[in-house]
Formats: C-alpha cells, sequence, structure tokens
C-alpha cells in the first residue's frame, strides 16, 4: 500500500467512526448537562474535520506538478492542517468560556451509568483508531498518518481524563461540584494546545526546515558507498514537499577528474538517492584543493 492510498484508507476509516463516536458522545452529553462530555465530544468531532480536510488535501497534494507549481502540490497539507488548527482554537475558546461560567455559578452535575459506560467506549475506540493509524504509518512511513495517530491518542487521553472526573464526582458527590467545569476547561486547554502545535508544524515545514542530523550522516553514509574518498559534503538542504522531497548538497572532488568523471559520479549519487530515500538530488560540484 503506497503513501497516498494509506492515507485515504486512515481518513475515511477515521471520518466513519470519529462521526458515529461523536453523535453518542453528544448525546450523552446533552443527557447529562456534562459540558465535559460534551466538549470531548466536540474534541472527537475535530478529528471528523481533520479526517475530512486530510482527504481534501490528498485529493489536491497528489495532482501532478505542472508549470505553475513545478514541485507539486504536496503542501496543501500544511494548508490544509493550519485550517483544522483554527476549528480547534475557536471551539476550545467556546467550551473555556462556557466552563467559566458554569464554575461560577457553581452548577453541579450528576454523572450516572449512561457517562460511564459511553466515556469508556471512547477510550477503547480511540486508541484502536491510534493502533491502526500506527500500524499503517509504520507500513508506509506516512508521516501525516503517524501525526493523526497522535491526534487519535490525544483524544483518548482526553476521555481517560474525563472518565476519572466522572467517577471521582459519584465517589465524592457535591464536595466535587466543580469538577465538570474543570474538566472541561482542562479540555478546552488540550484542544488550544494541539491546535497550537498543528499551526506550528505546518509553519515550520511552509517556511523550511533544518535537515536531521541523522538523516544528513545515514545520506553521507550512502554516498561514501560510491565514491570512498572524502567528499567534503557540505550546503545539504531539504526542500519538503510532502509527497515530493528535494535535495541539494555540494561536493567537492579531485580536481584532476574530467568533468565527464565528475558527471558519472554526481548522477550515480542521485541516482542512489532517488532510491534510497526517494529524494530529487541537485549537485553542485566543486574542485578539492
Amino acid at each position: 500500500m503506497n503513501k497516498s492510498k494509506a492515507q485515504v484508507t486512515e481518513g475515511i476509516v477515521s471520518l466513519v467512526v470519529n462521526a458515529a463516536l461523536f453523535a453518542v458522545k453528544f448525546w450523552a452529553g446533552i443527557a447529562t448537562g456534562s459540558i465535559a462530555i460534551v466538549a470531548d465530544a466536540w474534541h472527537t468531532l475535530s478529528d471528523t474535520l481533520a479526517s475530512i480536510f486530510v482527504l481534501f488535501a490528498v485529493k489536491l497534494s497528489t495532482k501532478k506538478a505542472d508549470k505553475e507549481h513545478p514541485f507539486g502540490h504536496g503542501r496543501w497539507e500544511q494548508i490544509a492542517s493550519i485550517f483544522v488548527a483554527l476549528i480547534l482554537g475557536i471551539v476550545a475558546w467556546d467550551f473555556l468560556r462556557n466552563s467559566v461560567t458554569k464554575f461560577n455559578s457553581r452548577e453541579s452535575v450528576v454523572f450516572g451509568k449512561l457517562a460511564i459506560a459511553i466515556t469508556a467506549l471512547s477510550i477503547v475506540v480511540k486508541e484502536l483508531l491510534a493502533q491502526f493509524a500506527f500500524y499503517l504509518a509504520r507500513k508506509t512511513g506516512n508521516l501525516v498518518i503517524k501525526a493523526d495517530a497522535w491526534h487519535h491518542r490525544s483524544d483518548t487521553l482526553s476521555s481517560i481524563a474525563v472518565l476519572a472526573g466522572i467517577l471521582c464526582s459519584i465517589f465524592f458527590g457535591e464536595k466535587l461540584w466543580w469538577m465538570d467545569s474543570v474538566l472541561g476547561a482542562i479540555i478546552a486547554l488540550m484542544l488550544a494546545y494541539a491546535g497550537f502545535k498543528i499551526i506550528k508544524e505546518a509553519i515550520d515545514k511552509i517556511l523550511g526546515e533544518q535537515a536531521d542530523p541523522k538523516l544528513v550522516d545515514r545520506i553521507q553514509d550512502e554516498i561514501k558507498k560510491i565514491y570512498s574518498n572524502d567528499l567534503h559534503i557540505h550546503h545539504i538542504h531539504i526542500h519538503n514537499y510532502v509527497l515530493h522531497q528535494e535535495l541539494t548538497l555540494h561536493i567537492r572532488l579531485d580536481k584532476n577528474l574530467t568533468i565527464e568523471e565528475s558527471h558519472k559520479t554526481a548522477s550515480a549519487i542521485e541516482e542512489m538517492l532517488q532510491r534510497q530515500f526517494d529524494m530529487t538530488a541537485t549537485i553542485h560540484v566543486e574542485p578539492l584543493l
């Protein structure tokens, strides 16, 4: 299964499961009058929206490069993720405001078996989704799927916090009248933080990131298998277009080599980088003085 197909599969499964889970959790939240459960439901819905944007982005990002976009359309994924993050921020603000209002009014919630059952169900389903996404990410090396897996995992943790709060409220009763408001605020802050992380990661990728030192070491090791002498590799830059990566680097070769010999060495390295790292490389050759 290639990266795009795996991403579509994970997106569709996530979309269907999260939509159903949102409906059940939202109904439970309304039935119990719990801000925390309703907020947790919207946290789940944010995953649904994320899946919609992921599927939308996949369609756009897999378009072939054209005259106006010679490096492809892969960065549509980052653009879509920024929209998701903004939605998370709006939802977080609304629930934080509601939680503060409910805390000030000292309004308590009576939780029952329904709240426990729905929240426990959410924990199990979201963790299964996370494991499924992690499995696909390991199989394909797709970083977008891996990020979505951690998104599912964050929802699992959110539901665990809600379940803990529900159990505390049941055992301690009116003494913890503030529990629902506090849990709602905590989940709102989790949503806001998730949105911040998504925006930061998206902007970092759009602006350009420093190459991972471990990846640079691997690239240098593979290059040295082709040309055993010291190439003095430097100026390594990776330009990430999500589904397509461009690598530029400088190498220094023996100045006594002919242009044809230098070209053959550079071409062999470029072919290896495409084969081993799935990167389109451009190599600048300099004379070793």
